[in-house]
């Protein structure tokens, strides 16, 4: 076998050569290099689940006990770890996800929770955090995509903002997938189309003269520039997820939600950082149980065709999919038959670029009477997603009102969480 250097060793190789230095520090050294030497995730796919899903109706069951009102369960292909009925789809993906069942917020109202779970920041008046989709994209690679990288489908009533970054960094909202492409063609001929550019040309130069420096702050050419190259790019068909065979269209399911998220995979491969799709109405304080079936019947096909399609396509690795909404429902069923606000001890998913598959951290309590074990805030998932993005939670960036450094994340990055 030819020996590599320590930079190039993969776990395999270097296991297969452990018997020559297993037992020295530089064998120590190398395998510790294999362990960490994998490549950071590039891109991250948020499904949105707005007004706050119930975790017992979905990633944290406990068929059989007063709290459950009925709702069961369905094992998993991982041992021990069961979802509620109804994602039995997601239940054989199970292998590539990680459950935070314990996840505790200090928000417990609907725009505030949003704010606190895109950004990992509680709101502050003071000024506007940046949502994740914004600091993916304004800390990673641009590449060479030409329509914007962070991508809002089925936009909620609080979509992600590049906050204090800017506006350029706010997700480009579209609705469902089968519909037009909004703002991306002409409404003139050609020629009429370019007449008008060059009128605009005249004008910008004569308004620019004396005010060149004003001018170049507002990017407004910038701007402009880009917008006429996304609007002749192939990249666009990204989005017409039509292009696709109807056998891989069904696998999603046949919603909004579903096309979403085939055209959030669609988007990843061609380099987009950020993809937000939301499937809202979890507010369920009446009628808990049949909210909770129907929209079940929406996530469990897409979310569980997305993790197959990005492992088939070799794109898993290198996207993190994180699926949750503001914050849970109570325990308690109320007199409407309906759950209330619950930020006490809630559940995600992850799945995807060096997230543990197959885990679950955390338990709440099966009778609901007290605080889940391991609770885990929101700035320490945020700081696990930067960190298997490569970032560092800890960098700075200044906020331009206030002047003030602003971490990416206030958290820590939860190591159990990361394979």
């Amino acid at each position: 076998m030819p020996l590599h250097s320590p930079a190039t060793f993969d776990r395999r190789g270097f296991l297969a050569l452990a018997g020559m230095s297993w037992l020295t520090p530089v064998g120590r050294l190398l395998a510790q290099q294999a362990e960490t030497s994998r490549e950071p995730a590039k891109s991250v796919i948020l499904l949105w689940l707005g007004g706050g899903p119930s975790q017992l109706e979905t990633f944290d069951p406990h068929p059989d006990k007063p709290i459950a009102a009925g709702t069961r369960a369905v094992e998993t292909a991982a041992k021990g770890i069961r979802l509620a009925k109804g994602l039995d789809r997601l239940a054989e993906q199970m292998g590539s996800v990680a459950l935070v069942r314990s996840v505790v917020s200090k928000e417990g109202d609907h725009e505030r929770g949003t704010y606190m779970m895109k950004t990992g920041y509680r709101p502050d008046p003071t000024v506007e955090h940046p949502s994740i989709g914004a600091i993916c994209c304004h800390e990673l690679p641009v590449g060479r995509t030409d329509i914007p990288r962070h991508i809002s489908i089925l936009t909620g009533q609080w979509p992600s903002r590049g906050g204090f970054l800017g506006g350029e960094f706010d997700g480009f909202q579209i609705g469902d997938p089968s519909g037009h492409l909004p703002d991306v063609t002409t409404a003139v001929s050609p020629a009429r189309d370019a007449a008008r550019l060059s009128d605009l040309d005249v004008v910008e130069r004569s308004f620019a003269r004396g005010r060149k420096t004003r001018v170049e702050a507002t990017l407004h050419r910038e701007t402009l520039a880009r917008a006429r190259v996304m609007m002749s790019s192939e990249q666009l068909r990204a989005f017409d997820v039509s292009r696709e065979t109807a056998a891989v269209r069904a696998e999603y399911g046949n919603s909004p939600f579903g096309r979403g998220c085939l055209a959030a995979r669609r988007l990843i491969e061609v380099g987009v950082r950020c993809v937000e799709v939301t499937l809202d109405g979890w507010d369920a304080h009446v009628n808990n149980h049949e909210i909770h079936r129907k929209l079940v019947a929406q996530l469990d096909p897409a979310f569980a065709a997305l993790l197959a399609d990005l492992k088939r396509r070799d794109l898993l690795g290198r996207t993190i999919v994180v699926c949750g909404g503001e914050f849970g429902r109570s325990p308690k069923v109320n007199v409407a038959g309906g759950r209330d606000h619950w930020p006490n001890g809630f559940s995600l998913a992850l799945a995807g670029g060096g997230i543990r598959g197959g885990y679950a951290l955390g338990k709440t309590d099966p009778y609901g009477l007290k605080g889940p074990d391991k609770p885990t805030s929101v700035e320490d998932v945020h700081a696990t997603v930067l960190t298997a993005l490569g970032l560092n939670p800890g960098k700075e960036n200044i906020a331009p009102a206030t002047t003030r450094p602003i971490k990416l994340s206030q958290g820590k990055a939860i190591r159990e969480l990361l394979a």
